[in-house]
């Protein structure tokens, strides 16, 4: 009984490859969590403002949302390519989902109608990144 018998191959011997050490930072990797901060932190303020006059609480309020939310974004990029897809995609849901259920609630609304719409808006984001994630990777 003859089977096919696969040998292994002799390959030139190389060096291995060099560690990643991470991404290089250019201006675009803090450059677009600050731009985010900043939209974020103007659209606080400006719910909050609701078009009356401007307290130094709504300014506050805008400062430290954006500048929290570009923080978290800065470091979810800064570390994501450490993570599997999969806490990758949830990483970018929760930080989505975090967001859009903050500016809900700013609104006014019940703590349960923000987290149900950040859930919701979280979720989508970590079906759609894994969908990213997982077709463009090797």
């Amino acid at each position: 009984m003859a089977t096919h018998a696969t040998m292994p191959t002799r390959r030139p011997a190389r060096a291995p490859a060099p560690a990643r050490q991470g991404h290089a930072r250019t201006p675009l990797a803090w450059a677009t969590p600050v731009a985010l901060g900043v939209i974020l932190g103007f659209w606080a303020f400006f719910i909050k403002r609701d078009g009356g006059a401007t307290t130094g609480g709504q300014i506050w309020l805008g400062v430290i949302s954006g500048a929290a939310f570009a923080v978290l974004c800065y470091a979810l990029v800064r570390v994501r390519w450490a993570l599997p897809r999969e806490l990758r995609a949830a990483g970018f849901g929760v930080l989505a989902g975090g967001a859009v259920g903050f500016l809900y609630s700013l609104h006014g609304n019940s703590v349960l109608a923000s987290g149900l719409l950040g859930l919701v808006v979280g979720a989508g984001m970590a079906c759609t990144m894994f969908y990213v994630y997982y077709t463009r990777e090797n």
